[in-house]
């Protein structure tokens, strides 16, 4: 390590002595040690570490106010990951009390009077390490934040992705972009009054988008009919929901694997009569229960070309009329309580045809 890297190195010198710390400023500054900060009141330290951390600590014990044991002590209560190294200076040698000192968090000793050479010595090698300590940890928070940086960087490129999966679902029938909004900000509103944490609801308000993806595997002549489906065209209608899960089938991330269970499973019903699977109450993971009920409101209110929009309270009435049937009739009593926050969302994604 350079002598002028070490020069710029921060060191406390705490004595109550003042011809002491005159003394140990001469030594040190002959070494071209510039950063040195003399404490003849033991009561500053802890201050005067908060403004700029040292490198190196020189520390005797016998102080009035607070002994060198009650200044360490002091700093140890900082939990301070980087904590310079302490050297006692002291007259005294007795083998319990340097134990003491050393249980206490001090990692070496200079006897006085001073020996300058030891005391130079000294000085250098615990500076050395204490700085080589500070580069690693340094390189390593470097590290972390680019490893940070990254994974926000693939989080954000997985989201973009996922957001044009959705759209690309958008583009192929008649459902519109501000209906994919309504209908992921509600289910988000859902999931967040059912006791879904922070994470989670962001997870949904990101997956709910993908929920008809598989409608890009129906023909148009199905997809894009206006008027009643066949036997035969609904039931290949039906299979959007595992053409969907098919889609985004093999990603772990837990992203991917909200939006496929939502496409799987949004089209279940809680009496069992839904598809593709044809399950049943709990039976149907709560996210899919969420999206269906936050789906089928909005369509129902949403003007489409083959249908008028449904006025909100003949909606709601429907809504009610299928609990237990259709929908979670618990998830059911969240909407109603919940139903000023989604008509909020309603508005604020209006489209001006609607």
């Amino acid at each position: 390590m350079t002598t002028e890297l070490l020069g710029h190195a921060r060191i406390f010198m705490v004595d109550d002595e003042p011809a002491n710390l005159r003394l140990l400023d001469r030594m040190l500054s002959s070494q071209g040690y510039q950063q040195l900060v003399a404490i003849e009141d033991p009561r500053e330290v802890l201050d005067r570490y908060r403004e700029a951390r040292p490198d190196l600590i020189l520390l005797d014990i016998n102080m009035p106010h607070l002994d060198g044991h009650q200044v360490m002590a002091q700093l140890q209560g900082l939990n301070d990951p980087l904590l310079p190294p302490i050297v006692i200076l002291t007259a005294q040698h007795g083998r319990d009390y340097l134990l003491k000192a050393l249980a206490a968090g001090a990692r070496d000793f200079i006897g006085k009077p001073f020996d300058r050479t030891e005391l130079l010595m000294r000085v250098r090698n615990l500076l050395e390490a204490q700085l080589s300590h500070r580069l690693l940890h340094d390189q390593k928070a470097l590290l972390e934040e680019m490893v940070c940086q990254r994974t926000e960087e693939l989080r954000r490129t997985r989201l973009q992705v996922v957001q044009r999966l959705g759209r690309a679902a958008e583009y192929r029938d008649e459902e519109t972009g501000s209906h994919i909004l309504r209908m992921s900000h509600t289910s988000t509103l859902l999931a967040r009054a059912v006791g879904w944490n922070a994470a989670a609801c962001e997870l949904m308000l990101n997956a709910s988008p993908m929920h008809d993806i598989g409608k890009i595997g129906i023909p148009d002549a199905i997809l894009l009919k206006p008027g009643k489906l066949e036997p035969n065209e609904w039931a290949i209608m039906q299979t959007h929901a595992s053409i969907g899960a098919k889609l985004l089938d093999g990603d772990a991330s837990e992203l991917m694997q909200l939006a496929r269970e939502i496409a799987l499973t949004h089209h279940e019903k809680w009496d069992g009569s839904g598809y593709p699977n044809g399950l049943a109450g709990a039976d149907i993971p709560q996210a899919g229960r969420i999206a269906a009920l936050a789906d089928v409101f909005d369509a129902l209110t949403s003007l489409r070309p083959y249908k008028k929009a449904w006025p909100v309270a003949a909606a709601v009435d429907l809504i009610k009329e299928n609990s237990g049937s259709h929908f979670d009739p618990d998830l059911v009593k969240v909407f109603l309580g919940e139903l000023p926050g989604i008509l909020a969302i309603r508005e604020r994604f209006a489209e001006d045809r609607e």
